[in-house]
């Protein structure tokens, strides 16, 4: 997930966003401009001041650990590996693809918005580039969410239950199973087109996403139960795929640690397994950990704003609640992280990882050899 640049006001755009952009991240500034970070609105900024190195850096960055995980999925895939292996890589590839046409499709918008330095609504009058925004985060957003808990069920079943799964879950139902994920995730997101809940721009007027608005706004005005079910919806389902996440990678770590004391008599078929446990407990266990560092904040967040109907669209009218919006903006930067780290803790980290063991054994062979 990215921002883009803009916001109402008749503040220039260099002055608002200097003003306003100082959460975790912000755009690097030069030291003039930090040093004018006092002045009131309206006065004037260099407009050079603000930074577009850090939305190509998060593009680049994503863009060479997904692309790089398509590759090494797309050779492994070839090779006509096991079923279980097949159906693995299918999963892992879908999710390096869902998250690199996810940065694909904002990050040139952020880029370009940046460049502009011109406010949202000059270059948006129709909204239509808002909704657009808002969409693409949402479904890919979401979409990551729900292959991840089809991966981690995916790996569950493969493990606690080996005979049902091998007999019952077919490559062909697991492409299919991926389809229908990223078709529910976009039929989610295109409910504001049709009516229900709504995009917006957000505080401080650098990105769309779905508006808490429709929960009242804490203004008192009437709650729109369309903004309200669709802001709801998406922390509901982002968490409830991440607690099936967290409870499949759990069952399949529990499993694995059976199945490893269970061979433990046997000296070589003992020593494997242990290898193999210690490896996927780690990996499950980064898994764990990045999602819910990356997506935990904004849904708890998004929950909190609803049931106190309050929104970080109304910041710039309502000062007292810079803390908070500062806050969701940080949040809604970890939840964008998520799209670079996925590939390497799912399948690069594990590579490499897995090559220095190797390395590591090779060199106590050859010194108890010597």
């Amino acid at each position: 997930m990215k921002e883009t640049r803009g916001y109402g006001g008749d503040a220039p755009f260099c002055t608002r966003l200097n003003h306003s952009y100082t959460g975790m991240w912000a755009p690097e500034r030069s030291a003039e401009a930090r040093g004018n970070l006092t002045r009131p609105p309206g006065s004037g900024e260099d407009c050079g001041s603000v930074s577009v190195a850090f939305p190509i850096t998060m593009l680049l960055t994503g863009f060479v650990g997904n692309a790089l995980a398509m590759l090494l999925v797309s050779r492994s895939y070839r090779r006509r590996e096991s079923r279980r292996r097949q159906s693995f890589l299918l999963c892992i590839g879908w999710l390096a693809l869902t998250d690199l046409a996810g940065q694909l499709l904002t990050s040139p918008v952020v880029i370009a918005v940046y460049l502009s330095q011109r406010r949202w609504e000059h270059l948006d009058p129709s909204g239509r580039l808002c909704t657009f925004f808002g969409l693409s985060m949402t479904a890919f957003g979401l979409s990551s969410l729900l292959v991840a808990s089809a991966m981690a069920v995916e790996r569950a079943l493969a493990i606690r239950a080996p005979h049902w799964y091998a007999s019952h879950l077919q490559t062909r139902a697991t492409r299919a199973l991926l389809l229908g994920v990223w078709l529910a995730a976009l039929g989610f997101a295109l409910l504001p087109v049709l009516g229900v809940g709504r995009y917006a721009v957000q505080w401080p007027g650098t990105w769309c996403f779905i508006s808490t608005g429709g929960a009242g706004n804490g203004t008192g005005a009437p709650r729109d139960r369309g903004g309200l079910f669709f802001a709801s919806a998406f922390a509901f389902l982002g968490l409830a795929a991440l607690a099936v996440t967290f409870a499949c990678n759990l069952a399949t770590i529990k499993a694995l640690v059976s199945r490893c004391r269970a061979k433990a008599s046997a000296a070589q078929s003992g020593a494997q397994w242990g290898r193999i446990t210690t490896e996927t407990a780690i990996q499950l266990t980064g898994i764990l950990c990045v999602l819910s560092v990356c997506w935990t904040p904004l849904l708890i967040m998004m929950l909190k704003m609803i049931f106190n109907q309050t929104s970080v669209e109304h910041c710039k009218t309502h000062t007292e609640k810079l803390k908070e919006c500062n806050f969701f903006l940080i949040a809604v930067r970890l939840a964008s992280l998520n799209q670079i780290l996925d590939p390497w803790v799912y399948l690069l980290l594990r590579k490499i990882l897995l090559r220095k063991f190797c390395q590591l054994r090779k060199r106590g062979i050859r010194e108890q050899a010597k």
